[in-house]
């Protein structure tokens, strides 16, 4: 009651109070009617001339290393020494096969590569032989050749019978054959010794062959231990009992080590986009962490044209699609970051460096209102590095 009463005696006193707030609102209104469109542009100008440097793309997933593991023999499967999923390191025994048929064969070729060494020792041995009978021969010949004189003057004072002529004249001819004879045999067995009989045995083609035969043997042997080619995780691993063939997968390893990410950046994006630059990267599986990489190198295609059927747009229904181009990003990988997997999703941002040109009424106009070409992204109008 007091209350009302003292402000209905002082009228004037309650007036002055509302006027200041009044008179705040009169100049406040101006000043934002005209300040906030020039904030408002100003900062879509900023946002602008500073943006364009970043580029991103969600349709990137990480890739690795990853051989479908083979046998180079044919055989059953005797022993797995990994579990599924299992990490292992470059030369660690996957599987084993059977031994027992490989390592007759071992034997066999063994055997074949002394069978053969004897055999091109004999042959030395024969044509040493084949030399006496030659010798022999020659012997015989010079023999029936005197013999053959004697009956031909009796013949002629005709104290021999032609009979006895006929043999003398026969035994000539023969011992002549046989020299002919002995010959091509020493021929032969020098075409065997390969031209010399002093060739050494482990240089003569047959002895080669059955040492190739004892090799292959042997490379088979150790083909039955089947090992890691690098540093990775085995999956797919087959069963003790399965028989396998060359050619066919039987596990598969995935590299641990070697990672990178193929990212498809639509082809507008490539403008400024080059090897080198750095690139952020986030995995879905870890929106927490963050992975630091550099671009290795742009396909130099799309990657429509590896499809298997490419796109065939010289026809009348005809819709322009952007394409996407796959660029290879090598990862930063440290021990303290998570297992990235094969096939995970990521979102990746290249830092091109590119700087938007600025006009020179807008470098005007900012340096004007107190902002340098440096906090509105430019580099004094020069394109992207």
């Amino acid at each position: 009651m007091n209350e009302r009463v003292d402000n209905a005696a002082n009228p004037e006193q309650g007036n002055e109070g509302s006027a200041a707030p009044k008179r705040k609102r009169r100049w406040l209104r101006p000043v934002l009617l005209v300040l906030g469109p020039v904030a408002v542009i100003v900062g879509g100008a900023y946002w602008y001339y500073s943006g364009g440097r970043f580029v991103e793309t969600e349709n990137a997933y990480v890739h690795a290393d990853m051989v479908a593991i083979s046998p180079q023999v044919s055989g059953q499967v005797a022993e797995v020494l990994v579990h599924e999923n299992q990490q292992v390191k470059k030369g660690d025994v996957i599987l084993r096969l059977d031994r027992n048929p490989f390592e007759i064969a071992v034997e066999q070729a063994q055997a074949n590569l002394a069978s053969v060494r004897q055999d091109m020792n004999a042959l030395k041995q024969s044509y040493a032989e084949q030399q006496g009978n030659l010798e022999m021969a020659k012997i015989q010949l010079e023999y029936a050749q005197k013999t053959y004189a004697r009956q031909s003057q009796l013949s002629k004072r005709n104290v021999v019978s032609k009979a006895a002529f006929d043999d003398a004249q026969n035994a000539v001819a023969s011992a002549k054959q046989q020299i002919a004879l002995d010959r091509q045999a020493m021929q032969t067995t020098l075409a065997k010794l390969g031209g010399s009989v002093d060739t050494p045995v482990e240089q003569l083609p047959q002895f080669q062959q059955a040492k190739a035969d004892l090799d292959q043997a042997e490379l088979d042997l150790a083909h039955t231990v089947i090992t890691a080619p690098f540093d990775g995780v085995v999956t797919n691993k087959p069963e003790p009992g399965a028989y396998i063939t060359p050619g066919k997968a039987v596990a598969s390893l995935i590299s641990t080590q070697s990672m990178w990410i193929d990212a498809n950046f639509k082809e507008v994006d490539l403008t400024y986009l080059e090897p080198g630059q750095e690139v952020s990267v986030t995995v879905d599986a870890y929106p927490d962490h963050e992975w630091k990489g550099v671009v290795q190198s742009v396909s130099p295609a799309t990657g429509a044209e590896f499809s298997v059927l490419p796109a065939q747009n010289a026809t009348g229904n005809w819709v322009k699609v952007v394409q996407r181009v796959p660029v290879r990003i090598e990862l930063e990988m440290t021990d303290s970051q998570p297992i990235l997997r094969a096939g995970m999703s990521t979102v990746v941002e290249v830092d091109t460096h590119h700087k938007r040109e600025v006009p020179a009424f807008a470098r005007t106009a900012l340096s004007w209102i107190g902002i340098n070409q440096a906090e509105a992204g430019t580099a004094g109008g020069e394109s992207a590095q």
